[in-house]
């Protein structure tokens, strides 16, 4: 399964390790994606979403309504 935040995207970013030889090696950059269920009282229902840890913050300051608004404009989630 893919490591993709539902909500913004973010994705597995590739990168360099330095050695102190300047020696790079590839490797990853893994989003904080946790599994989170929501309750959206507009349709009296939980949803369980695979979300980044930054984006629980988002939604904690903006609510779930208005993420999942904007999500769905940048074509995010299609519901």
């Amino acid at each position: 399964m893919a490591r993709v935040c539902d909500l913004t995207g973010k994705r597995t970013r590739v990168g360099n390790n330095v050695s102190h030889a300047n020696n790079k090696t590839k490797r990853k950059f893994y989003p904080n994606l946790q599994k989170k269920r929501f309750y959206i009282p507009e349709q009296d229902a939980w949803v369980t979403l695979k979300v980044a840890a930054s984006t629980i913050r988002t939604i904690n300051k903006n609510g779930i309504m208005a993420v999942l608004k904007k999500a769905k404009e940048q074509g995010f989630i299609v519901y």
